[in-house]
């Protein structure tokens, strides 16, 4: 078939400044006859609460190696939203991302025991309510990139689906997607200040779009400049899990009776055990150099990201996290803004990395105690009118 629009997301200008998030040049509309795909776990801030992050987390990142695998690893705009996804995706790719989207469902069904429900919204629809998609691609490092959505279309997406419109059915029974890359083999990261606060900043609906815009970048600069908040991980990178631990997502994502599961968790392990030990001691060992990889990770973590909501995860003190919420609380009374911060003890990394060695490993960080999805929660308790609207760029 051929592609529609085939150089779309590939012509976006890659950007790497991200204090430019807000420049509305950067963004253009998507094609209106592609599609917008959203994913949530159900009940995420239940789960969260009984301690189950790690499991939302893997299921919005299953979200996208899934699709990301079944295009072939062909690059296409997404993002990871914590307890989620959301994608954009070209009309000849629409039935390959529904077929993605239908055996995740049923993986995160009966590997890690939640319900992840999944929509595919044209962007005509969007676009008859008087909102828009436009995106633009970050790119965090010279090795990965990522999208950033504005316009007011993905969170309107993404309440369509919460009551049951544009829904994509569940696949049969034991249906497996191709999760190849999908892992989580880090340690929780600890702050080097006091905590891990996550971030998520939405415009008022009917608010001053200037003042919103002003308002981000003044929250840009102040992380930009201050002493006392830093990217949650540092220049030396995580640490990894011993070889015997952290293979659990690994295993879950390949299919298999409980037996040949065994086999390969022995034979992973077995795998491991150098991989492990040339990580943690930093020896070079041919092409592969550890201090490489862990320069690699940090650049590709999108611990800083826009879909409609300013998210971020910050290492910070607990003063510039008060500070951070006076200013927020303060402009929300103006009519500026809903936010939501979760502040918390560690951060967690999933990861998908490609079946060919390389730089292109994609890591997202989350808060390892409610991350997003507990932020999004306090910003739904603090807004008197859960409204969408359109918004900048």
């Amino acid at each position: 078939m051929r592609r529609t629009a085939p150089d779309f997301y590939e012509s976006l200008p890659r950007f790497t400044a991200f204090s430019s998030l807000m420049d509305p040049g950067l963004y253009r509309p998507l094609p209106t006859t592609w599609w917008l795909g959203v994913a949530d776990v159900v009940g995420s801030q239940q789960q969260i609460g009984l301690g189950r992050y790690k499991a939302v987390n893997a299921a919005g990142a299953a979200t996208i190696a899934a699709v990301s695998n079944a295009l072939g690893r062909r690059a296409f705009p997404f993002a990871f939203g914590g307890d989620g996804a959301s994608f954009a995706i070209a009309p000849e790719d629409v039935d390959t991302a529904r077929d993605a989207l239908a055996a995740t469902a049923v993986w995160v069904r009966e590997a890690l025991q939640l319900e992840l429900r999944t929509a595919l919204v044209p962007v005509s629809a969007v676009r008859d309510r008087g909102l828009d998609v436009r995106v633009a691609r970050y790119a965090p490092s010279a090795h990965v990139s990522y999208a950033m959505f504005s316009g007011g279309g993905l969170p309107w997406a993404e309440a369509a689906m919460k009551a049951g419109d544009y829904a994509v059915a569940p696949a049969e029974p034991g249906s497996q997607p191709d999760l190849t890359g999908l892992s989580c083999r880090w340690q929780e990261i600890r702050p080097h200040h006091a905590l891990m606060l996550s971030l998520m900043l939405v415009p008022q609906h009917g608010g001053d779009a200037p003042a919103f815009r002003q308002l981000v970048q003044e929250i840009l600069h102040s992380v930009e400049i201050s002493a006392e908040v830093a990217r949650p991980m540092q220049d030396e990178g995580p640490q990894m899990h011993g070889p015997w631990a952290g293979l659990d997502l690994e295993l879950r994502a390949v299919p298999g009776s409980r037996q040949s599961r065994l086999w390969r968790k022995l034979r992973l392990v077995a795998r491991s055990i150098p991989e492990y030990l040339i990580y943690r001691t930093g020896l070079r060992v041919g092409a592969f150099d550890p201090a490489v990889l862990r320069h690699e990770i940090v650049g590709n973590t999108d611990f800083r990201k826009y879909d409609d909501a300013l998210r971020m995860t910050l290492d910070c003190t607990e003063a510039f996290a008060d500070q951070l919420e006076a200013q927020l609380a303060a402009a929300e009374a103006q009519g500026i803004c809903h936010f939501g911060l979760e502040r918390q003890s560690a951060a967690q990394l999933t990861c998908i990395s490609p079946p060919v060695p390389g730089s292109g490993h994609m890591h997202f960080i989350d808060g390892a105690g409610g991350g997003y999805a507990a932020a999004a929660g306090r910003l739904k308790h603090r807004a008197a009118v859960d409204a969408v609207a359109p918004t900048s760029p």
